[in-house]
């Protein structure tokens, strides 16, 4: 990892400055990286916790330039790590928020902090994702997060989103503990979700369940 410098600044209140110099931070992840094709729901890895990452060298390094070449090559917003079949917890994003500003980084090990009421405050929107391709459904969750985890280098970092990008890091966060976006919808959608995916052709290359 000595090559890569820590691209994530904090600022004083403890938060990752996560949308200065996207564009080239994003480019320069990718263009390291190789895509890999994209595990769909039923894959063993997607349905059981992720291990703990606890070695931060230029082997996760590689993984996390291939999670940013594989989740540019599916059009994604942000990717896990199991998503590409690698059993650790680690996950990338390059989203927007509601106002349109970009947020690109990397949590590795996150967690999801606890809302009070008062921050807790739910938005019903269109969800989907990769491991699910082609189908979308509206699931209802909080308009803020906060996510505490540790960067490449296994320094500690914390996240926080609102909107669309809050909708980003709950779902990848989910990913890592075994979790897909579907799993919380009810019986009936869920279905629906699993009937569109069969009856879709994903634009991007997935892993066939055998």
């Amino acid at each position: 990892m000595a090559q890569h410098e820590t691209d994530q600044q904090e600022i004083n209140d403890g938060f990752v400055v996560d949308t200065e110099n996207t564009e080239e931070r994003e480019q320069a992840y990718r263009e390291r990286g190789t895509a890999r094709p994209i595990t769909v729901v039923g894959n063993p890895v997607l349905h059981k916790e992720c291990k703990d990452v606890t070695e931060f060298d230029d082997k996760l390094a590689a993984l996390i330039d291939d999670m940013f070449a594989s989740q540019r090559a599916a059009e994604g917003v942000g990717l896990a790590a199991n998503q590409i079949g690698v059993d650790l917890k680690v996950f990338v994003y390059d989203c927007p928020d509601d106002e349109g500003v970009r947020h690109v980084g990397v949590v590795c090990n996150p967690v999801l902090e606890e809302l009070s009421q008062e921050e807790r405050n739910l938005d019903e929107a269109n969800e989907g994702c990769l491991s699910v391709p082609t189908a979308y459904a509206e699931l209802a969750r909080p308009d803020y997060a906060v996510v505490r985890g540790q960067d490449a280098e296994g320094n500690p970092v914390k996240v926080r989103g609102t909107g669309y990008f809050a909708r980003c890091l709950q779902h990848e966060t989910d990913h890592l503990y075994g979790r897909l976006y579907i799993d919380r919808l009810s019986k009936r959608d869920r279905k629906d979700a699993l009937k569109q995916m069969a009856e879709g052709t994903p634009r991007y290359e997935t892993v066939p369940n055998d």
